[in-house]
């Protein structure tokens, strides 16, 4: 099935990070992943795509609907509303 692009901000050792990839990963939903440890360019452009939001992960589906971070994915799978998001 085909599904919209997922793009998530990640720092290597986030754990809050490890988790949202592990949701993906186990949901079978490809993602690119932008890691920006020490990259304030990157940072940067995040906070801006995120209306400000700094924390790690930022998630984002087919580059404007922005999902949010780790708990915000989490509840979307517990409403059972991520696989329609993300689905083409």
């Amino acid at each position: 099935m085909a599904q919209k692009s997922v793009e998530i901000y990640t720092w290597q050792t986030c754990p809050f990070c490890i988790r949202a990839k592990a949701l993906l990963d186990s949901k079978g939903i490809e993602y690119t992943e932008y890691k920006i440890d020490g990259d304030d360019q990157a940072r940067q452009k995040m906070i801006e795509r995120a209306n400000g939001a700094r924390s790690l992960p930022q998630i984002f589906v087919d580059q404007s609907h922005h999902v949010g971070g780790c708990d915000d994915l989490y509840a979307l799978e517990g409403q059972g509303k991520l696989d329609s998001l993300v689905q083409a």
